[in-house]
């Protein structure tokens, strides 16, 4: 582990999913650290994700936009050593209805904090990002740090250029910028547009599980708390500049994933509904790790099965907490994207889709 003196970093998005996992984790591995949160609380935000840590005085929430440029300035000041940004509009099937929010807050608002960080001569600034980026792979190999940026989605394509960004920031005016790309993520507090909360909350409610094309796509699955850990040691000792990519090791289709899913819960298999593919959909991902392996020492602690059951039970504890999130403006979406698809016939031929996205 790196250095561990008095620190404050600035995360934003940090009500969200992954953001939220590792406010939790820096709270409790670095105790001399204070945190300060900035979320916009859209609707994947979720302050009672960190209810446990609200009362805790090295923690601080701000209610804001990161597309705020004087906002961003008053943030980050002298007393922030580092900024760690999660913001973003994170899932691709909402890309494809609706891009524009994607470019505002994953472009836009991004550049507003870059250009308030060298403003400021911020010693060090993480861009969290995710292997959609690299596109869709064959039937074998996995993504280097190295490989050019060919995104499929609109969401994909907002975080190549936001990578982009924070690389030609780095090289124009030499900002301390370092970016992680993930592989899919899951475990508590995921909200449940994504593959695996969907799934789960859907089979415990004996509800449809919609499963897109032929469900043989192939996602590396990573648990979050892994993920934050990695972000945590690229924080740290990262070479400014730098990729690091930050994967799971663990590779199922998601036909395989949703009929072990079903299996833990009890459920039938007969859940399963095939529906038609969403497009532009990437048909396998997968990362090369070997440079956070070597120069880091970074590894994935949970393996899947070990992840999977801890997720589970969560979302099977904490039936209030997503009870709530798939009320009101998700029932909407939920709707909208999933409505026509499940009354359909999906006829065709083989698709490669899945409802997943990173974030």
């Amino acid at each position: 582990m790196g250095e561990q003196s008095e620190r404050t970093v600035l995360v934003t998005g940090g009500c969200g999913f992954i953001g939220s996992n590792f406010v939790r984790l820096l709270l409790a591995e670095r105790p001399d650290w204070t945190v300060i949160n900035l979320d916009l609380l859209t609707y994947a935000g979720n302050p009672e994700s960190l209810a446990d840590v609200e009362e805790n005085p090295r923690y601080r929430f701000v209610h804001g936009d990161i597309c705020d440029p004087d906002l961003a300035n008053q943030l980050i000041s002298e007393e922030i050593w580092a900024v760690v940004n999660f913001a973003a509009e994170s899932h691709v099937d909402r890309s494809i209805i609706d891009s524009g929010e994607f470019i505002r807050t994953n472009v836009q608002g991004l550049e507003t904090l870059l250009a308030a960080a060298l403003n400021k001569k911020m010693p060090r600034f993480v861009q969290v990002s995710t292997d959609e980026v690299y596109g869709s792979l064959g039937q074998r190999g996995t993504f280097s740090e190295d490989d050019p940026l060919t995104a499929s989605s609109p969401y994909a394509a907002s975080k190549a250029a936001a990578d982009l960004l924070c690389l030609a920031f780095f090289k124009t005016y030499g900002l301390p910028v370092v970016i992680t790309r993930s592989s899919n993520n899951y475990g508590p507090y995921q909200f449940p547009e994504k593959l695996i909360p969907l799934f789960i909350t859907n089979a415990l409610q004996d509800q449809s599980l919609p499963l897109y094309g032929d469900g043989l796509n192939v996602r590396d699955w990573l648990y979050v708390e892994d993920n934050c850990r990695g972000i945590l040691e690229v924080l740290e000792q990262g070479r400014a500049g730098d990729v690091y990519n930050i994967g799971g090791g663990h590779e199922l289709t998601n036909l395989a994933l949703t009929g072990m899913l079903l299996d833990q819960l009890g459920k039938p298999r007969s859940l399963i509904t095939f529906v038609p593919d969403r497009p532009g959909h990437d048909r396998r991902y997968a990362l090369d790790c070997q440079k956070i392996f070597r120069e880091l020492g970074w590894r994935p602690l949970v393996d899947f099965d070990t992840g999977l059951r801890l997720t589970i039970d969560w979302y099977q504890k904490n039936r209030r907490w997503w009870g709530r999130v798939k009320s009101g403006e998700f029932r909407t979406y939920y709707q909208k994207q999933y409505g026509q698809r499940l009354a359909e016939d999906p006829t065709g031929g083989p698709g490669s889709g899945d409802p997943d996205g990173d974030d």
